[in-house]
């Protein structure tokens, strides 16, 4: 909001300079943003009179003029004809730079010395008027600065009012704040409409049909009205606040709205049908056009001005044209309501617009104020008019709105704030901002809160006023009371933390998708339980709750493909929503919610490169990335395989703990389901529950000494049948070789010939250390024997190239 300092310091006694009274603003909450100092672009520029004027001797479209600026005549040459002998018009002199950027010289016009030049508007920047000079007032002092002249000598705050405090939307409002920081008296402009003519009871009748929407409604009328331009200086205030002038009723009532925030509408009562105001609701297909000249189709729900046949104003925002005040105006039936500030917010988000009215209405205006807002806006009009304010106000108000009365108790402000606050200051400051003390006890005060202030509502808002008013620079700094007692990070949070670093180490990227779904996607998922619908989806896409990841997941990698990703790796950490039997009984929700991870691969298995080899993704990197989670946790477990109607079913897992419990699972993407989501076969995901995983997950690993002495290598290939799974072969191999074997790990599997039909080769390499001693070749030769003959009477395999 622009804030004039000229107009404020009717107001208010103000500080020093502009950036001091800025600073004690922003300390108070009313953040200034910036400091305009208007006429800084007509420095140079004075009033000059016109003393002579006559034809250039070398053109006919020019004259030569002597001009008085204070200091003598001085030759101008012109090119305007708009002027006369004895008018004031704007000499900017040698020198001076016009808001355009051109430099004013003493120059020769066609053979004529020219020492200046006299302004249109438009060279002044003051408005697009190009058709002549600039002609200012006859009372206008030759050698004024043109600033002076015209009301622009201004400085201008711009300040962020916070949209909690629409009392502080107006100069009263600014200027109240400034007398209670300053500790000045505030001077409000006295309101002395002189009245006469009947009474306007008499003129115009007022009727609201919705009384919660419109609470209060109040009109005045002024006959012989004069409607023409308004008053210089009011013009120009307006003008340094960023409102054009109008014409003087129009500008009345911007003026009264920028100097108390509260909004008014001035009719041409004569285009008032019935001469009656009825405050409704608007019916089924009705239209108002209004003053920006469109036709709007309003809704049920916008409230409406109306007189005895159709609408005439939309609430709260804009003006109808129907009334529209206009030169041949000479009866105005002035408007000053209060309208509930939700239902203005919606008119104006409907219709798109945002004016200064539904700015201040949206935000909350001082219901009670109304009546000296509108004697204020009548006087000026009958001032500036020429007319005759009649009798009385019509106020239309069926149940007034009392003061709030919030209670503080004594020594609270002192103890919320952490620093003493004698009781006397805080009674001045909330007394100077306009609380009423009502009701004393010894322990509290009862605080009687300016319908305005719509901002305070309970203890801690009183509090608040306090402090801003004080200043919080006030409040001494110290370290906080009582004993630092950092609590452990969760555990979970831990698990999070780590699952990110090892698939992103992995090279993972994470996604983020919505937890709504279409019911097509889940559908294709044949295992996963029934879907919770939400009863107000945003669109049959989003319409149920996730019961799988891979829904999304899925469609991220669709998105990938048609940007021709080559390689995809990607993850999630989210929830899925699963039906509770029991759920939707008491306060028990309808659905459980559960963590998980998920993953896709799909594509290249490393980036392109002369080094690498153009192999495709499969089952043993989703298989890896599972690997890696784990291990960031230390989480022991063992892989099986699976049946799962969304896995291939020659590539599926299920993740178990060894301690027992499911984790998760992993496989290659069924082709009837890639099928239906329209996807293509070759994708690779997998499914880890975050809460198993942090059930099964040690943090903080056992610690184990390094190996004082040295591991003996040994290497074994079995041959076995093709479906017995690796993980039952190292557990034999580690259950027979303990304590001596450290390690088996596969480094090589191989099926085809020479070897026999259903059956594979399995190669493993065994680490045999022994805590205490150095192994002897005989004490691993042993325990290999007894290795082999183990696998062999377990699980029928037997060495490779034996048997």
């Amino acid at each position: 909001m622009r804030v004039s300092l000229s107009w404020l310091a009717e107001y208010a006694s103000l500080p020093g300079s502009p950036e001091a009274l800025a600073h004690k603003l922003t300390m108070a909450g009313l953040e200034v943003e910036g400091i305009e100092r208007l006429g800084e672009e007509l420095a140079g520029v004075v009033v000059a009179e016109v003393k002579e004027s006559a034809r250039h001797p070398n053109a006919d479209r020019l004259t030569v003029n002597r001009v008085d600026a204070g200091a003598g005549p001085v030759q101008i040459v012109c090119g305007a004809s708009n002027f006369k002998v004895g008018d004031k018009v704007s000499l900017a002199n040698p020198g001076t730079k016009l808001p355009s950027g051109a430099e004013i010289k003493v120059a020769s016009v066609r053979g004529v010395e020219s020492f200046g030049m006299l302004c249109s508007a438009k060279e002044l920047g003051l408005s697009d008027d190009a058709s002549g000079l600039l002609i200012l007032d006859a009372a206008a002092k030759p050698g004024t600065p043109l600033a002076r002249a015209l009301g622009l000598d201004d400085v201008i705050l711009e300040i962020n009012v916070t949209p909690n405090r629409p009392d502080a939307l107006c100069h009263l409002g600014i200027a109240r704040e400034v007398a209670v920081l300053t500790g000045q008296a505030l001077r409000p402009p006295a309101i002395r409409p002189a009245e006469g003519g009947g009474r306007a009871a008499d003129r115009v009748r007022i009727r609201i049909d919705d009384a919660a929407r419109c609470p209060r409604y109040v009109g005045r009328v002024i006959e012989g009205v004069s409607v023409k331009p308004g008053p210089a200086w009011m013009a120009a205030r307006l003008q340094a606040c960023g409102v054009r002038s109008i014409n003087n009723v129009v500008d009345v009532t911007n003026y009264v709205l920028l100097e108390y925030g509260q909004p008014l509408h001035a009719f041409d009562l004569d285009r008032v049908a019935g001469a009656e105001i009825v405050v409704r609701t608007a019916r089924p297909g009705e239209r108002l056009t209004t003053l920006d000249g469109k036709e709007r189709a309003l809704d049920a729900d916008d409230l409406l001005v109306c007189d005895r046949d159709h609408g005439q104003v939309l609430a709260g925002v804009m003006g109808g044209a129907d009334s529209e005040v206009s030169s041949s105006t000479r009866r105005i039936l002035l408007e000053c309501a209060h309208f509930l500030p939700a239902t203005v917010r919606r008119s104006s988000k409907r219709h798109g617009l945002h004016t200064e009215s539904s700015h201040r209405f949206e935000r909350g205006t001082d219901v009670n104020a109304i009546p000296e807002v509108i004697d204020r806006a009548a006087a000026l009009i009958a001032e500036t008019g020429k007319g005759t304010v009649l009798e009385g106000r019509v106020d239309a108000y069926p149940t007034p709105v009392a003061s709030r009365r919030v209670s503080l108790r004594h020594g609270r402000a002192g103890a919320v704030l952490g620093a003493p606050v004698p009781a006397e200051e805080s009674r001045r400051i909330l007394i100077a901002l306009g609380f009423t003390p009502e009701l004393e006890s010894p322990d509290a005060t009862s605080w009687a809160v300016p319908t305005r202030r719509v901002d305070v509502e309970r203890e801690e808002d009183l509090i608040e006023e306090i402090a801003r008013i004080r200043g919080y620079d006030a409040i001494p700094s110290s370290m906080p009371s009582g004993a630092a007692d950092l609590k452990a990070e969760p555990v979970e949070r831990e698990c999070e933390r780590r699952i990110r670093a090892a698939l992103a180490g992995s090279g993972f990227d994470e996604v983020v998708n919505y937890s709504f779904v279409a019911p097509a996607e889940l559908a294709a998922f044949a295992e996963r339980p029934e879907a919770i619908a939400l009863q107000n989806p945003l669109s049959v896409e989003q319409s149920v709750m996730r019961t799988t990841l891979y829904a999304g997941l899925l469609r991220n990698v669709s998105r990938n493909l048609r940007h021709q990703s080559e390689l995809l790796r990607l993850y999630e950490i989210g929830r899925v929503y699963l039906r509770d039997p029991e759920g939707g009984a008491g306060l028990r929700p309808v659905a459980m919610e559960v963590l998980e991870v998920a993953g896709a691969l799909y594509g290249r298995r490393a980036r392109r490169s002369w080094t690498a080899k153009d192999e495709a993704a499969d089952f043993f990197d989703a298989k890896g990335a599972v690997e890696a989670v784990l291990s960031a946790l230390n989480v022991r477990a063992t892989f099986a395989v699976a049946d799962s109607p969304a896995y291939h079913p020659r590539a599926a897992a299920e993740v178990r703990c060894e301690s027992g419990g499911r984790l998760g699972s992993l496989g290659e993407l069924h082709p009837r389901v890639a099928k239906r989501l329209d996807v293509p076969a070759g994708i690779y995901l997998f499914q880890l529950e975050v809460e198993a995983l942090v059930r099964a997950a040690e943090p903080v690993p056992a610690y184990r000494p390094i190996g004082r002495f040295p591991a003996v290598l040994r290497d074994i290939a079995v041959v076995v049948p093709l479906e017995l799974r690796n993980e039952e072969v190292k557990s034999v191999i580690l259950e027979v070789g303990a304590p001596l074997v450290e390690d088996a790990v596969v480094f090589d599997v191989y099926s085809g010939k020479p070897l026999p039909e259903g059956r594979k080769n399995l190669a493993y390499a065994l680490r045999y250390r022994a805590a205490d001693r150095t192994l002897t070749d005989s004490e691993v030769s042993d325990a290999h024997q007894r290795i082999i003959q183990e696998v062999n009477r377990r699980l029928g395999a037997h060495l490779r190239g034996a048997g």
